[in-house]
């Protein structure tokens, strides 16, 4: 059984880099809790994308964690005050209730599916696809995953059975939306349209595989697959 640590923080200004998102504030075996920045003009934080794929570090360790977004939320930064309907559209709020954006935070939960040693990030050998000996420590920065890292860690996917099996997240949707967002990244880092139909059969075959009894999840999760 996983124990999760919660450390609520006052909302934070956003760093320099567009790539840092967040930073940790609850942690267990399969998954953690990040905070997003609050940014400097009057406006929500950004929420990452659901299957976004992030990485953290466990600095002690020397690993960096791999996950993807499951779940994204904004609410009050106390569990006192709830936020009630004001009729105002976002300029009205950022003219006449600007305080309203320092009430608030956005949080993000991100399903780990693997990890491998920092000192072997930028090889060509693939991340491990499984969960790490124990995830990101609380404060530790979250950040978007870089392309490369990405096509790297989806040379397998062994990390779908892993997404199929999270709990209290809608798993099928999440798989669809991680399979779109990987695929996007073949025409990032410069493979063609071919390639990206091919790992997506590959996916496909994956999944077809693991919901071999479920034949209705597998059709409705593959209808999802469509990747402008």
């Amino acid at each position: 059984m996983s124990v999760a640590v919660r450390v609520p923080l006052p909302a934070i200004s956003a760093p320099q880099s567009s790539e840092h998102l967040g930073e940790v504030v609850e942690t267990s075996t399969t998954e953690y809790l990040a905070q997003c920045f609050a940014p400097d003009d009057l406006r929500f934080p950004t929420m990452p994308a659901l299957g976004s794929w992030v990485t953290a570090v466990d600095e002690e360790a020397n690993h960096i964690i791999y996950g993807v977004v499951s779940h994204t939320t904004t609410l009050p930064i106390d569990a006192i005050h709830r936020a009630r309907p004001l009729g105002l559209s976002l300029q009205e709020l950022q003219e006449q209730q600007p305080q309203i954006f320092a009430m608030l935070r956005t949080e993000f939960r991100v399903t780990i599916v693997g990890f491998e040693p920092l000192d072997r990030r930028g090889s060509l050998l693939p991340p491990y696809q499984y969960l790490p000996p124990r995830p990101p420590q609380i404060h530790q920065g979250v950040f978007r995953c870089e392309t490369g890292d990405v096509a790297r860690f989806c040379q397998q996917t062994d990390f779908l059975r892993t997404l199929l099996q999270a709990q209290g997240v809608p798993t099928d949707e999440l798989v669809a939306a991680v399979l779109r967002q990987s695929a996007a990244v073949f025409d990032a880092v410069g493979h063609s349209s071919a390639a990206r139909r091919q790992w997506l059969l590959g996916a496909g075959r994956a999944l077809s595989i693991h919901l071999r009894d479920d034949y209705t999840r597998l059709k409705c999760i593959l209808s999802k697959l469509q990747v402008a």
